[in-house]
């Protein structure tokens, strides 16, 4: 069974960066799109960032320029290099694994990592 662990989150000052990074043990397809997602308090969650099997990536205005989603095949781990970082980028993030061939239901989600930005 494949599990998704990220880690990374923090306390950051704005302007600051972090990278998040989502491992993933058992086996998990190369063919899937994996995705960084997000949460803020009373908010719907929203997609942040996403790369496919073939290294297409794929940001949400409010990060594009800021944040760099990329995956190491050989380790099997995503990233999110998440720079100039802003207050509203505070949420719970989740790493997120799509498999082209599955509906939506049959993601893997993480258990989030806490990013808070202070101003």
């Amino acid at each position: 069974q494949v599990q998704l662990v990220e880690s990374g989150g923090g306390l950051m000052q704005a302007g600051g960066s972090l990278r998040l990074s989502c491992a993933a043990s058992g086996s998990i397809s190369r063919r899937r799109t994996m995705g960084w997602y997000r949460q803020a308090p009373g908010k719907q969650r929203e997609v942040v960032a996403t790369i496919s099997s073939g290294g297409t990536t794929n940001y949400a205005d409010s990060v594009k320029g800021r944040f760099t989603i990329s995956r190491d095949y050989v380790k099997n781990t995503v990233y999110l290099q998440m720079n100039s970082l802003k207050p509203e980028d505070s949420a719970v993030y989740y790493c997120n694994a799509h498999h082209p061939d599955l509906s939506q239901q049959d993601d893997v989600w993480g258990q989030g990592t806490q990013v808070t930005v202070s101003a």
